[in-house]
């Protein structure tokens, strides 16, 4: 073996060769030579002869160098080598030599593999060498050897067949399948049979475990996203192009506040491969300014856009997560004002996703509370096309939920034995995420009250902090007083309304609270409508909204809402429409819901001079008494009146399932049952009364009555008697029978 000096590459076109380059002299008639570069290091390169070389030395490319590890006049040992193995084919991956130097011309892969045949016959090649390769007049580019297949000689001469073996050396011919291969994060854009499977990054973060995302009782939708959003994603973009398949660019999460959505957002931009999300409040979109709203806008693609100019379909997947999506995309022509701030965002922001100049390496996820506020043209296929609800959880989601929320606990020990999960989602009804998350956080706050001694000074017992348990007490204390779910029972005025509870003075209340409790299980039926509709009507003060109380504490739905007239003093009739919409949408977002409409001629600004009366609630009212709640929901509706000819001229006892009568007290008996139940009265006073109302004809309703008898409460002992009979004659309550 000689020894030899290595040198540069004398010419370029020379260096683009992949030979190296010896002296006419050296080496006459030999095509291959093996260098042994010291510590048993041997490369193979083929060679040519150029008279610029010095003898004894080997001019080699800036590649070659680098790939075989030489540096410039280092000593090398060279022997001539002769190919014992014939390439039927070899795999490069390429990229371009420059990187700052790209374009997204497409390079024809046929075209490249009779180049490279043509350019480099009969050269030997090595897994992982390195050289420049020119194709046409386009840019330089670097090719690494990947892979080779050499043709098994031995069966050729024998007549049979046999498969190619893997080599780690082997020559080129001319018949040998040269296949290109994309290096990995390259810009550059193969196209052409000869294109190999092309190095791509997993969209799915390698590091996500999808056991440990803290979704709770949100899996059924995670699904759905998955599979419409990202699967397409998943699968190599050569299927994706047979299939002649586009890529989701929007999601909406719609849904009550509080029931994760932002948190799915954040679990989604966290589980992709992609660039750092995006994540911008609707409200920031707006600027006082003319046209830097809209710039804001192009401002957050701007980033995307650069980079499919210059990766083109190899681009990063950039994710930008809008917050109150609601603020900047109301429906167009909505906003009042001349100034069209909003429509123009609109306009900017549906020509970002899926305009004329479209990008396919975005994906928008928008959040609201408010779906039925944004732009239609938002929602088409193509922009924001996947639309998930992100409702309250059920049962089992709420079992998740707390269990996520109390981990921490139960690894370090302390949440007591007590403590049922189950049987805390079952009492926690309509509670969204995020109140599920308070109800934990209260109990944790009581539990550690308990430890805390409040003297001259707060301190706390170090020994008992070691011993600190969060018992079922605390949950059950921070049930009752701390959280109350936004979509739950109004119980703070059902029980206003039931101070005085449910008097039961004769059979026309038995009948009421009967027939109210079918009709509750009418609507709670899974082959019904979903929708029973009840107008509880009769006389002033007979207790009409007690009842409809009592009847909807009975049917013991999860979300239960008064919708009142006292609630909407001084509301104009938009803002009073609106109001009662916002409380009929968010009882469609639980699977049982009743309401309450007390006083419904109040609501409606009704006047018996005139008469007069509005419209525009009216007609909405009309509108959601007749409307079924969505699939899957229930919905009990408990209106009281006291005007029945009223709103039968207003043609609205149409839109009743069932009318409920509910008279005033028009007999003895039923007066003495009140009188006996109040315990107002010793039993010769009520004998008194008796022999009082004997005979005559009593007509008064159960709050008048009860009224009554609290001002009775007051009188001396020796006149209540008299006060009552004489109150009760001069209100028209009792008469004698001729003059009627």
């Amino acid at each position: 073996m000689a020894v030899f000096k290595v040198t540069k590459c004398p010419t370029d076109d020379l260096s683009l060769s992949n030979c190296a380059i010896t002296n006419d002299n050296d080496f006459p008639g030999v095509k291959h030579i093996q260098i042994n570069t010291g510590g048993g290091q041997t490369f193979v390169f083929s060679i040519k002869s150029h008279p610029g070389v010095p003898r004894s030395h080997v001019g080699f490319s800036l590649p070659q160098r680098k790939w075989a590890v030489l540096s410039l006049n280092q000593e090398i040992g060279v022997e001539p080598y002769t190919a014992d193995d014939y390439l039927s084919s070899i795999v490069l991956e390429v990229d371009y030599m420059q990187k700052k130097t790209v374009s997204q011309e497409p390079f024809n892969t046929d075209e490249m593999a009779q180049e490279f045949v043509m350019s480099f016959p009969n050269q030997i090649f090595t897994v992982g060498q390195q050289l420049a390769f020119s194709f046409k007049d386009k840019k330089l580019l670097l090719a690494i050897v990947k892979e080779l297949e050499a043709a098994n000689m031995t069966a050729i001469k024998e007549g049979t067949t046999a498969k190619a073996k893997k080599v780690k050396m082997g020559q080129l011919m001319s018949n040998t399948t040269v296949q290109f291969e994309k290096a990995e994060a390259s810009s550059l854009n193969l196209v052409g049979k000869s294109k190999g499977v092309q190095v791509r990054q997993s969209i799915i973060n390698p590091d996500w475990d999808f056991q440990k995302m803290g979704i709770g009782g949100l899996s059924n939708e995670f699904n759905a996203i998955f599979r419409r959003a990202f699967a397409s994603r998943v699968f190599p973009p050569d299927i994706v192009e047979q299939l002649g398949c586009k890529h989701v660019k929007g999601i909406l999460l719609f849904g009550p506040p509080g029931t994760g959505k932002t948190l799915m957002a954040r679990q989604i931009g966290q589980m992709l491969n992609a660039r750092e999300p995006k994540i911008v409040n609707g409200p920031q979109i707006l600027d006082k300014y003319v046209g830097e709203s809209e710039a804001n806008v192009r401002r957050l693609f701007a980033e995307a856009e650069e980079e499919q100019k210059r990766a083109g379909s190899n681009s990063g997947l950039h994710i930008i997560i809008f917050d109150e999506i609601d603020a900047i995309c109301k429906q167009r022509g909505s906003v009042a004002g001349n100034t069209g701030v909003h429509d123009t965002v609109v306009n900017q922001l549906l020509s970002k996703i899926d305009g004329v100049e479209q990008l396919n390496n975005i994906l928008v996820i928008g959040m609201t509370n408010r779906r039925d506020m944004i732009d239609e043209a938002l929602l088409r296929p193509g922009r924001l096309e996947v639309q998930v609800e992100i409702s309250l959880p059920d049962e089992e989601g709420r079992v998740q939920i707390l269990n996520i929320h109390t981990a921490r606990m139960r690894s370090y020990k302390k949440i007591s034995s007590d403590v049922d999960l189950m049987k805390l989602a079952s009492q926690t009804k309509n509670f969204s995420g995020a109140e599920l998350e308070g109800l934990v956080r209260a109990a944790q706050s009581t539990a550690m009250n308990r430890l805390i001694k409040a003297a001259s000074k707060v301190e706390v017992d170090p020994e008992a902090m070691e011993k600190l348990l969060v018992t079922n007490d605390d949950f059950m204390h921070a049930l009752e007083h701390d959280i109350k779910p936004a979509f739950g029972t109004a119980e703070e005025i059902l029980n206003h309304y039931l101070t005085r509870g449910i008097l039961n003075w004769g059979p026309p209340v038995t009948s009421i609270l009967e027939d109210g409790n079918l009709l509750a299980q009418q609507a709670r039926a899974t082959d019904g409508s979903g929708l029973v509709s009840v107008l509880i009507e009769g006389p002033p003060n007979s207790g009409k909204t007690a009842l409809a109380a009592q009847i909807a504490k009975n049917s013991e739905f999860p979300f239960v809402k008064v919708c009142s007239p006292e609630e909407m003093v001084g509301f104009t009739e938009t803002a009073k429409c609106l109001s009662i919409r916002k409380i009929f949408d968010d009882a469609y977002r639980s699977t049982l819901s009743c309401i309450v409409v007390d006083n419904i001629e109040r609501l409606l600004d009704y006047g018996s001079i005139g008469p007069r009366y509005s419209n525009l609630t009216l007609q909405a009212l009309l509108v959601l008494l007749k409307k079924e709640p969505p699939p899957g929901k229930k919905l009990l509706v408990l209106c009281t009146s006291s005007r029945r000819q009223v709103l039968e001229d207003m043609e609205m006892l149409s839109a009743f399932t069932t009318i409920l009568h509910v008279p005033n007290l028009s007999k003895t008996e039923h007066l003495l049952k009140v009188l006996e139940a109040s315990e107002a009265f010793t039993n010769s006073e009520l004998k008194q009364i008796t022999h009082h109302v004997h005979g005559k004809r009593i007509f008064i309703g159960i709050k008048k009555l009860l009224a009554l008898i609290d001002m009775t409460k007051q009188t001396e002992e020796r006149h209540k008697v008299i006060k009552l009979i004489t109150r009760l004659e001069e209100d028209g309550a009792l008469e004698d029978p001729g003059m009627a």
